[in-house]
């Protein structure tokens, strides 16, 4: 980690003195004329638009929560927002992730000068090993997430040019003039872009909300986003996530008040569960951990690594090594002064706080009257296996703390009038809703036109479509390329896809059969009995009769194949099938996958 941080002194990118320094109006105007005159482009309150046409192309990220992924491409060079991976649907059977079709990327890599990085979630950043497999192209990222960057890189034995941004930083990238703007999120250093460029300009805010109370005490940069409002927005891209919430996203404020009120009223230990990238609310933790007289144990991978990399980036400065315990240490330390923060707060099968609820880890046992606190909510999808962590957990008579019994978690996202402001700050020309489900693109949608966005500057895409614009007018290009998913199994990259993912599916609802049957080649007389298996269709020891019937149907069609001559490999392969799936499915309404295998000795 040291080196790690040697690297971060090493590649800071170098970035106009007065912008990194602007914290007045006056200085924010230097920065203001000094970005019109480098980049050539003057603005009035309503932009005119550039003059050069430019496409915005999502790869991932729309019309689905994950893998974000947005192209801007301008006089043949190619912008990347972002590069992350999602989580596989329930009949994904098998998968381990999915990630964006980076083929027109690879199609045109001589045009890509960069890819930036708005946060160190997963969804933004997961997919990067994977492009970097395919093309090499240079990464700008805030300092935590360019930690975890280089963390992925490391583990897969990649490499790429790296530089890392701060907010207020203002950077080249080919011809592409990029501002990295403050924002709050769930993770520590999100930004927002501003990008300039000969066609244009666009904000994309990235994943934020507003909040004047953050536990790191940087607030969203709301002066400078209604500057560049000011200067003249063409396009915005904005997060969609919470449109569908009426009101604001609480502060990171009122889960301070909550945990104080949990250690307050506790004398037992207190196991809390979070998302291991949430710095700034662990360091609440533990600060309150330090505050009742509590050591603190720290518990799964990823956890102790992104742990370990905020330490060595200063987010951890004022918590000392002496208050830390090693999780297989703990039972020497009282109920009452111990805290574990631990992974587990999504139900993840092999994850710290699931091996606990069911009596697999190896230095924690749970006690009657533990607190467990859930400080996050389910993600759409894990609501289930969430619910059955928590119902084991009862089981073992803890106590356990959710966020939607108290304010122990909130979200990252911002809500509908965090939105209108936004909205009202930038007035873009045009809007292109990003980041959520059709039903998020849709209401941000109407959320702008309620604004006085006109409708027909309003533009809904699906991945691998395009947003071509050109001075005042835009228009989509459906399907401009792939925008499919490529998933991700062990290894393999794209080798799985929808007809492995059906035929996996059927396996999963109907089982396997095969017969394997085998012939003289001379005289087409079996030479064994046929053998029959069956997987996930009936249990074998209790249906002897069903499965004696099965197989004197398998000799049957051997015999009829016999008298018509068709005891080639495909005729009989295709008579067994048939007959086999006739049977089956009058005798029990399934149709598994039968395999007939057919031996010529």
């Amino acid at each position: 980690m040291a080196r790690l941080k040697n690297n971060y002194k090493r590649r800071n990118i170098k970035t106009n003195n007065s912008a990194t320094k602007a914290r007045g109006q006056s200085s924010r105007k230097k920065v203001k004329e000094e970005i019109v005159t480098k980049a050539a482009i003057k603005r009035t309150k309503h932009p005119a638009g550039g003059s050069v046409p430019y496409r915005v192309i999502p790869l991932g990220g729309l019309k689905e929560i994950g893998k974000n992924c947005t192209l801007i491409e301008c006089n043949d060079e190619i912008l990347i927002i972002d590069c992350g991976f999602a989580f596989p649907e329930y009949e994904m059977f098998g998968i381990d992730i999915v990630i964006p079709d980076f083929s027109y990327l690879k199609e045109n890599s001589g045009k890509i000068k960069g890819l930036i990085i708005t946060h160190g979630h997963e969804d933004h950043i997961g997919g990067i090993p994977y492009l970097l497999r395919e093309l090499n192209v240079p990464v700008y990222a805030s300092p935590l997430a360019m930690g975890l960057i280089e963390h992925k890189l490391e583990e897969n034995g990649l490499w790429c040019e790296t530089h890392v941004i701060r907010a207020g930083d203002i950077f080249n990238v080919g011809s592409f003039r990029v501002e990295a703007i403050q924002t709050n999120h769930s993770i520590a250093d999100s930004l927002a872009f501003s990008v300039r460029f000969p066609g244009g300009h666009i904000v994309h805010t990235g994943d934020f909300k507003v909040d004047f109370a953050p536990l790191d005490g940087k607030v969203i940069d709301l002066r400078r986003l209604a500057q560049l409002g000011d200067e003249g927005v063409d396009l915005l891209l904005c997060d969609s996530t919470n449109v569908m919430r009426t009101g604001y996203t609480p502060s990171e404020a009122v889960v301070r008040k909550s945990i104080d009120e949990i250690f307050d009223n506790t004398d037992k230990r207190i196991i809390i569960a979070t998302f291991s990238s949430n710095v700034h609310r662990i360091k609440y933790f533990m600060e309150a951990s330090m505050k009742h007289n509590r050591r603190i144990a720290v518990s799964g991978k990823s956890m102790e690594n992104v742990l370990s990399l905020a330490r060595e980036l200063g987010y951890l400065d004022n918590i000392p090594d002496s208050v830390f315990v090693r999780i297989s240490d703990i039972r020497n330390i009282p109920d009452g002064s111990l805290t574990i923060i631990t992974t587990g707060s999504q139900g993840e099968p092999m994850s710290a706080l699931t091996r606990m609820a069911y009596d697999q880890h190896k230095s924690v046992r749970l006690k009657k009257n533990d607190v467990v606190v859930f400080s996050s909510s389910p993600i759409p999808g894990n609501e289930k296996v969430v619910s059955q962590v928590v119902n084991q957990l009862y089981e073992k008579n803890v106590k356990v703390v959710l966020a939607s019994a108290m304010d122990v978690h909130v979200s990252g996202h911002a809500s509908s009038e965090e939105l209108k402001l936004i909205h009202t700050l930038i007035r873009p020309r045009f809007f292109m809703p990003a980041h959520g489900e059709h039903r998020h693109l849709v209401e941000h949608s109407r959320l702008a036109q309620s604004l006085g966005q006109p409708e027909e500057h309003i533009f809904i895409l699906s991945n691998g479509d395009a947003l071509c614009i050109d001075g005042s007018s835009a228009h989509i290009e459906k399907g401009y390329t792939s925008g499919e998913d490529v998933m991700v199994d062990g290894y393999g990259v794209g080798d799985v896809g929808n007809a492995v993912l059906r035929e996996r599916k059927h396996l999963s609802q109907s089982g396997l059969v095969t017969i394997a049957v085998a012939l003289d080649t001379a005289t087409g007389s079996l030479m064994a009995v046929p053998e029959m298996r069956t997987i996930g269709l009936v249990y074998e020891v209790e249906h002897k009769d069903f499965l004696d019937e099965a197989l004197s149907i398998v000799y049957n069609t051997i015999g009829k194949c016999a008298e018509e001559g068709t005891l080639d490999e495909s005729s009989l392969t295709k008579a067994i099938r048939s007959d086999m799936k006739s049977f089956i499915y009058r005798q029990t309404k399934r149709s598994p996958v039968i395999i007939p295998i057919i031996l010529y000795v």
